[in-house]
């Protein structure tokens, strides 16, 4: 029998009673017995179910209507501030300011962020993550009065689903799994690993909406275009210096 884990969708509507008390915290139990470097646990999790307080980060997720509609947004931060606290107040000195240990953080939050899901999944919470984070991880970071060494790298909403969206497509096993080495892939491989999307009724309402000639033009002329994902690469980059990560 499969797993929970092959059953994953992504919700964005959601019914409005709030996560029982218990099962919120077995969730976010779950996520801190996440793997962890060095058993550092370099992440935070912004538990906001404040609805005045969503609806201050709405407009950070572009107003999404699922952030102030599901009633618990967590907002997922690589933090080496508090590590680097303790070692201080014991008199050890600490290195951790630097983007080295940034990718260390991300690596912990991630994985408890996808420890947290699962748990989710398992209760019949529906979540959803918000790639926007990183677009405007600062006003994030603002809101949420973020301090020195702590930034956002992503944001779940959880809640219980008011909708039960199909499994979205996935490439087949062999475009992602290589074994022993990395094997690169010849065009004609390219063309075969995405076939089956590419020839899906959602591919042809999409091309016929954008009016585009395919669907590597949707990604790159409509969903992340060059301009936006620039600046929202630089914005982020100044980020991580504010924040401290790039001290050494």
């Amino acid at each position: 029998m499969k797993s929970v884990l092959f059953k994953h969708r992504s919700i964005r509507k959601f019914r409005p009673e709030p996560i029982p008390e218990e099962l919120l915290r077995e969730c976010l139990e779950a996520a801190v017995r996440a793997s962890t470097c060095g058993n550092m646990q370099l992440y935070s999790l912004i538990v906001t179910r404040d609805k005045a307080l969503r609806e201050q980060l709405a407009p950070c997720h572009f107003n999404q209507p699922m952030v102030t509609e599901a009633p618990c947004v967590v907002t997922v931060c690589a933090d080496v501030h508090r590590f680097s606290m303790w070692c201080r107040q014991r008199e050890a000195d600490p290195a951790y300011d630097n983007f080295g240990w940034f990718l260390n953080a991300v690596t912990d939050a991630l994985l408890a962020a996808q420890n947290l899901c699962v748990e989710a999944e398992m209760h019949g919470l529906g979540i959803c993550y918000l790639g926007t984070t990183l677009y405007t991880a600062g006003d994030i970071a603002r809101i949420l009065t973020l301090p020195k060494g702590v930034i956002p790298v992503t944001t779940i909403v959880m809640g219980y689903p008011a909708e039960t969206p199909g499994l979205t497509d996935r490439l087949p096993l062999e475009a992602v799994v290589h074994y022993e080495k990395y094997t690169d892939y010849t065009a004609a491989e390219i063309d075969e690993l995405w076939a089956e999307r590419e020839e899906s009724a959602l591919t042809k309402q999409l091309l016929e909406e954008n009016g585009l000639p395919n669907l590597a033009r949707v990604f790159t002329d409509r969903r992340y275009v060059r301009d936006d994902s620039l600046a929202f690469s630089r914005s982020y980059f100044e980020l991580l210096r504010e924040k401290g990560f790039f001290n050494q």
